[in-house]
This record gives C-alpha cells, structure tokens and sequence, in this order.
C-alpha cells in the first residue's frame, strides 16, 4: 500500500505518518510518498494494490487529481483511496476519478478498518457513492515518520536574527468548535474537535527532535479550542524542551477570550501566533460568520503588543463584498498596526474560495456574484459585482508573484500593492499614523500559510 502526499505547506505530513501507523498495525505493508519534496516511487506504485491520497487541502486535491492518471498508467489494477479534510467535500468528482473509498474526519481508524475487512474486496460500484466521514473519539498511535524526508527538506523557521531553524510538525486536535461559513472545516466536522492525546502529542515531538527539530508548528485549526488540552500541553512540551520554539493558530475570538494566557504562550516558546482575521470589514466578517469584529481585532493587536507575542494575521482580501476603497482600507489599517512585516504576501492577494459543501451557498444574496461550479479547479466562481475589483485582484496576484520571485522584501511588496490599490480607488494614499517606519523583524515559515 502507498500512501500519498501532494502538499502539506512545507510541512513533513501528519497525514502520512499518523495513518502508516495504524495501517501496519493493522498488517498492511506501507510505503509514504510526499510528492512536495520527493519523485514518485514508480516501483512502490506498480507493486501496490492501494494508493491512498492525502488531500487535506484544496491545493493538495487539485495534485493529487492531476496525479491520477500517472498513478493508473503505472498500475492499471490499483484501488484508490482518498483521505483527509477535502477528501468528502469533493467526493462525487473523486469518484468519478475512480476511488473506491473515500474517508474523511478521524480518518485512521476507517483506513485500518477497511485494510482488516476482507469484505472490502467485494465492495460493488454502485455503493461507491458516499464519502464515510467519521467524528469517532480516537486513541491515537504515535505516527511513524521513518520513511518520509528528512525534516530538513521541509520549511525552516526564519528568525529575528537571520538564522533559520529546522521545523517539524504535529497535531493536538482536529475540528472545530466554530462553523464559520468560508472554512472547509466546517462541512466535515460541523462544530465538533478532536484531541490527539498529549502522550501521543509529546511522542511525536521527541521523535522529531531527535531527528533535528529545533521548532514546531501545531497543525491544528484552533489551538485554543481545547484549552485544557493545549496549555498542559506547551508546559509540558517547554519542560522537556527548553530550548524548543513553537507556532500556532488560534481564531481572534479565542485570543480575545483567553488573552491572559498569551503569557503562558510566551514563556514556553511560542514565536508567532498565526490567526484567520480575514478582513476588517465587519460587514464581510458578519456574512463569513467569524465571530469577531473589526474592533475586537484591533484589541487583540493591544494584548499582542502589551504580551510581548508576535500575531501574524492572515485575510481573505477579496470577497464580493469587498469594494476598492475597502482593499485599500485593509492595506491602511495593516500599516497604521504596524503590521506589514507580519503578513505574507501572498496574503494581500487571497480571493475568497467558495469550495463544494460550503456554508457560503446558505447565503441567499449568492445568486448576485456565484456562478457555476468549476469541477476542474473544484470551486464555485464567483465575479464581484464591480468588474474593476476582479481587475485589481489580477493586479495584486501578479505583484505579489512577481515580487516574491525577486524576493522582494514584504515591505517592498506591500508598497507597490497599496499604490496599486490606491490608483484603483482612484485616491490619493493617505497618510499613515506613524506605526510603520519601516521593515521590522519577525519570525516566519519560508513557506507561507495558505490553502
């Protein structure tokens, strides 16, 4: 059996690891392939009768689809599987690609199961026509990474200093307890997590530091939805690695609520906390269903500044509610914060990704801007009601592409989008109040956050 990764954001894949565990617990025999950072094994594919693709994103289905035809030309006889968080959204399209399972949710013990259930080989096709996604309480196995890439073929960890530190990566929990209507997570788990218990979690992390780990990244949705799990968690995780820095993500909502703990965060080696802000609209954050406000945003900055924690926020810049003046008062609310050196760029040009299943199809003012389902990108379009929006997101992209080809710097880029937006707005950039002077260190993965 082969297990498949197309992209995991630069991170060795849990998603391999956490599964190989329970499937050659479960007797099969399994080879990990992560196709970011490795060729295809081509011998392992014509010996195997599985390949199992991991998709826990959008970019790591639209591989893994493309991936397909080069798999069934090497064994035309081989059972596909698919597995992960937008294995179910698209599971009609998966289908027809020919999978015989397709899991999502806690998806290791339906994996093993169908390896131990001789009757999966009697499956017929006309039950191939519903995704089995499973919200079971786990006991999880420590993932076995023996035979992935080296850690440090992954993404590094830049510092204030210039120094890169190697970075590995985990997951102490699954789901949400949020059902925000743009998140693909929502769809799968509607409103429930799932923790990885903290052995398993520790475990994980002393392997990987074994293997030169110098930071983690928790892969987690929310970090604080478990906040009894997470805080015993990073206390015992800096006990035993003093040394060890970590990163997060946590909604605003939940920094705001547990803004005390941003300490505990700090003092156990928390280096930046990355956080889905979206935008500071409340208008789009009402109809994204976020739970917070543009205000409370703006609080979290203060506790932020105040706790001595770097936030990385991250947008959704482009939705169909987002007008010219409203990009380019994004762009002046991140600078007057002092923030542009703490958004990637690319995240200055994110547009709104409305996949299979979202709850964005619940809005009834859709039918103003949505248009078809697009099977081969797998998303619904959607064009704004003011063409010249749509323009200026080109615009953007192709700034931000172009300027991070050059390695711009993320000050240098994010001048040349504002003046981009600015002349889209037909205005003259205003002045800002005095918070940005200029590029300020921070840490941040070489790979950037996105889906």
């Amino acid at each position: 059996m082969v297990l498949l990764s197309t992209y995991d954001l630069g991170r060795q894949p849990f998603g391999l690891a956490s599964p190989a565990a329970w499937l050659r617990r479960a007797g099969a025999t399994v080879t990990c392939t992560d196709l970011s950072v490795a060729p295809l094994d081509e011998a392992a594919v014509r010996a195997a009768d599985i390949v199992a693709f991991h998709l826990p994103m959008h970019t790591a289905t639209r591989l893994a689809a493309a991936t397909v035809p080069r798999v069934r030309a090497l064994n035309p006889r081989v059972r596909l599987w698919f597995y992960g968080l937008y294995a179910p959204l698209n599971a009609a399209y998966l289908y027809r690609l020919g999978a015989e399972a397709v899991v999502g949710g806690e998806f290791e013990g339906e994996l093993a199961r169908r390896v131990e259930d001789s009757r999966v080989e009697a499956t017929r096709p006309d039950e191939r026509t519903e995704a089995r996604v499973s919200v079971d309480r786990l006991s999880f196995l420590v993932p076995e990474r023996g035979d992935l890439p080296p850690l440090s073929r992954y993404a590094h960890l830049h510092e204030t200093d210039g120094s890169l530190r190697v970075v590995g990566a985990t997951e102490a929990s699954r789901g949400c307890k949020h059902q925000c209507r743009h998140c693909p997570v929502t769809p799968v788990y509607q409103g429930r997590f799932r923790i990885v218990q903290r052995e398993i979690v520790l475990e994980d992390i002393r392997r990987q530091v074994a293997a030169g780990a110098q930071h983690m990244t928790f892969a987690d949705p929310d970090f604080f939805n478990g906040i009894g799990h997470a805080l015993p968690l990073v206390r015992s995780l800096h006990r035993e690695h003093p040394t060890l820095t970590y990163d997060v993500t946590i909604k605003i909502e939940h920094l705001l609520r547990y803004r005390e703990h941003l300490a505990t965060l700090r003092d156990t080696g928390c280096r930046f906390v990355t956080s889905a802000v979206e935008s500071v609209d409340d208008r789009v954050l009402e109809r994204l269903d976020k739970g917070h406000t543009r205000s409370d945003f703006l609080a979290v900055v203060e506790c932020f500044h105040a706790a001595g924690v770097t936030l990385n926020p991250t947008f959704v810049a482009f939705t169909p509610w987002t007008s010219r003046d409203d990009y380019l008062e994004l762009l002046e609310v991140i600078a007057d914060l002092g923030l542009v050196d703490h958004v990637a760029p690319v995240q200055l040009s994110m547009r709104l990704l409305i996949p299979a299943g979202s709850r964005l199809l619940e809005l009834a003012e859709r039918r103003d801007w949505l248009g078809a389902f697009d099977e081969r990108a797998l998303v619904h379009r959607w064009r704004h009601p003011d063409p010249e929006v749509d323009l200026l997101c080109e615009r953007v992209q192709s700034l931000v592409r172009e300027g991070v080809a050059r390695r711009e710097s993320r000050s240098t880029i994010f001048a040349s989008v504002r003046s981009a937006a600015a002349r889209a707005a037909r205005r003259v950039p205003r002045p800002l109040r005095g918070a940005w002077t200029g590029p300020v260190p921070v840490p941040y993965l070489s790979e950037p956050w996105y889906c």
